[in-house]
């Protein structure tokens, strides 16, 4: 097997995480509060260019493992984008609030 893919795929799971702890977060608390927009966008950012490059170099994919890695990267992007859509749906309540 691939060293290096293994010890990426181990990272993006760990980073994978934290999201579910945030998400959930965000749906009990129902605010915005501590969360920073630009960061969310700059972590979705840095997924879709690590599953662009996974899928750029499909020929180097060392079987199922080099898949599961990309179904990572998806995974945290769909988790990180499932808190952008609850950082502007709380935002707008929060807006008409004030």
């Amino acid at each position: 097997m691939n060293l290096p893919l293994i010890l990426e795929t181990i990272m993006i799971a760990l980073f994978g995480f934290s999201w579910p702890n945030n998400i959930m977060t965000t749906l009990k608390n129902k605010s915005t509060k501590g969360k920073s927009l630009m960061f969310l966008i700059l972590i979705d950012t840095g997924y879709v260019c690590g599953i662009v490059a996974k899928l750029l170099k499909l020929a180097e994919i060392d079987g199922w493992f080099g898949w599961l890695s990309i179904a990572v990267y998806i995974l945290n992007f769909v988790m990180v984008s499932t808190d952008l859509v609850l950082y502007f749906y709380y935002r707008s309540k929060e807006k008409k609030a004030q």
